[in-house]
């Protein structure tokens, strides 16, 4: 599973970058605004649902329930400092996608028994796309907390986050990790179309 986590150059728009990644065959989107008002997150959100709907991709938005719930995206994401998931889940009922971000085994088991559908956990390492970054967890991090999954029996999808590139890919996947969330490694490619459809690829082949 590949997520792309909408962002913005000075050459692309959020709108653009969720094009990208869709044409290149991405069928994950979640829109990440953090420096915009209410209006202009509604208003994109509006136009990225119909580009989702278009490329029969699933549209996730970060963090504002209640425009979730309002344009009828598919489902919501919910930082550590955000809304509980157990609150958002009584705001858009249980047909919604609520994910949560995670840092440690705890948040992993706390998100798992509030009702999450899949989790974030990261940062992998430093990225420039998020303020405020918990704790570097690195392929060690990784590793450890998926086998503590595996031994308490949770097997809640859960997705790498935070500065991945392609090259890290493999060797996060061989740790149990079940998805790949990108942002900034897309767009800052040559090709963002081309370079989606390649990591597309190389997640594939790890799955096998």
């Amino acid at each position: 599973m590949l997520q792309f986590i909408t962002h913005k150059t000075d050459s692309i728009s959020y709108l653009q970058s969720a094009e990208l990644v869709l044409k290149g065959g991405c069928k994950w989107v979640q829109l990440r605004m953090k420096e915009a008002s209410t209006e202009e997150i509604k208003e994109t959100a509006a136009k990225m649902q119909k580009l989702c709907k278009l490329y029969k991709a699933t549209f996730i938005i970060d963090d504002h329930v209640v425009i979730a719930r309002e344009i009828g995206a598919d489902g919501v994401h919910l930082g550590k400092n955000d809304l509980p998931v157990s609150e958002a889940r009584k705001i858009v009922g249980n047909s919604f996608i609520i994910g949560g971000t995670a840092n440690t085994f705890e948040d992993i088991e706390n998100l798992t028994e509030a009702g999450a559908d899949y989790i974030g956990l990261g940062p992998f390492r430093f990225t420039e796309t998020k303020k405020n970054l918990s704790p570097i967890l690195g392929i060690d991090g990784y590793r450890s907390i998926m086998e503590k999954c595996r031994k308490k029996g949770i097997t809640i999808p859960i997705v790498a986050i935070g500065g991945i590139t392609a090259h890290d890919i493999s060797s996060i996947m061989e740790t149990g990790i079940n998805g790949i969330a990108l942002s900034g490694t897309i767009l800052r490619s040559p090709s963002p179309v081309k370079e989606t459809a390649n990591i597309l690829n190389i997640i594939k082949y790890n799955q096998i």
